[in-house]
């Protein structure tokens, strides 16, 4: 009986194997996967409280926010990340604060955004030496990502989710019933300007990756698409985690092989994986955490 069948197998097997493991030959591919990895857990999990409590516009504001916030910190000799993180932080704070006051947020968010673009496009003006960072900023650039940032979007990533789980109780209590919440005594306030401040940082984290103006593809994206498809809290954040792991991993290695820009590779996957959940019959989720006494 001749072994050739098994031959070809083994030989198919080997060359797929080799094509795909070529590209860890690279420490710029092995760096942007581990940065790409810690994003799209952090984003996937924020997101998916982000999506639940209709706040999906104040996130992307807050990426554009940041924008300013780090053609700022260029313009003054700082590193671009330490002013996405002041400025998000800062205006997720006070969005937070006002949220219960303002009738019309997303006329108000808007009119934040365009203010934080246009001060963003002044500092460029006065620093045009930063346009070429500028626009790794706008669209991420996570194949420059070296040792050091990755031990940077550690560190933000455990904070943002330590945070997050802290906060983790009363903020699913206030988002599926605010007024039973706030007959109970938690203080919407206050968990309205710390999730925020916590999407600040997450947003931080996510534009290193994909650009400011792309975050909605982790942050919102993967979450949606896991709530079409899930019933429970905990199902549907390891789902959102999964699949923004899986869209910025693929992503990144049909950039590798294809030469296209990877945040074009996410964002297509990501809307993909979206478009695919809606033909999904939605779910019917019940109450996913039951109220403190």
């Amino acid at each position: 009986m001749s072994n050739e069948p098994t031959i070809y197998t083994i030989t198919a097997t080997s060359t797929a194997t080799t094509i795909i493991t070529d590209m860890f030959d690279y420490d710029f591919m092995i760096n942007a996967f581990a940065a790409a990895g810690i994003a799209a857990v952090v984003s996937g999990i924020v997101g998916y409280f982000l999506v639940m409590r209709g706040q999906t516009f104040a996130g992307h504001a807050l990426s554009h926010i940041g924008f300013a916030g780090a053609t700022g910190a260029g313009l003054v000799g700082l590193a671009p990340l330490w002013g996405l993180i002041v400025f998000t932080l800062a205006a997720g704070i006070i969005m937070g604060a006002l949220s219960e006051r303002i009738s019309n947020r997303d006329v108000a968010i808007g009119v934040v955004l365009a203010l934080a673009l246009g001060f963003g496009l002044l500092f460029l003006h006065y620093h045009t030496s930063f346009a070429t960072q500028a626009t790794a900023l706008l669209f991420g650039n996570v194949l420059a990502v070296d040792h050091a940032m990755i031990t940077t979007l550690a560190l933000l990533g455990a904070i943002t989710l330590a945070a997050l789980a802290f906060v983790m109780r009363p903020l699913v209590f206030s988002s599926l019933q605010p007024e039973l919440a706030e007959a109970k005594g938690v203080p919407l306030r206050a968990v309205s300007v710390t999730f925020l401040a916590i999407v600040a940082l997450a947003v931080s984290v996510c534009a290193q990756i994909v650009g400011v103006l792309l975050v909605f593809t982790l942050m919102v994206g993967p979450p949606a698409a896991a709530q079409r498809v899930t019933t429970g809290l905990w199902s549907g954040l390891f789902v959102s985690a999964g699949l923004a792991i899986g869209e910025a991993w693929l992503g990144l290695t049909t950039a590798f092989y294809t030469d296209w820009p990877v945040s074009f590779c996410i964002a297509c996957l990501s809307a993909l994986a979206y478009f695919v959940c809606i033909a999904v019959p939605k779910q019917t989720r019940p109450a996913q955490m039951a109220p403190a006494s």
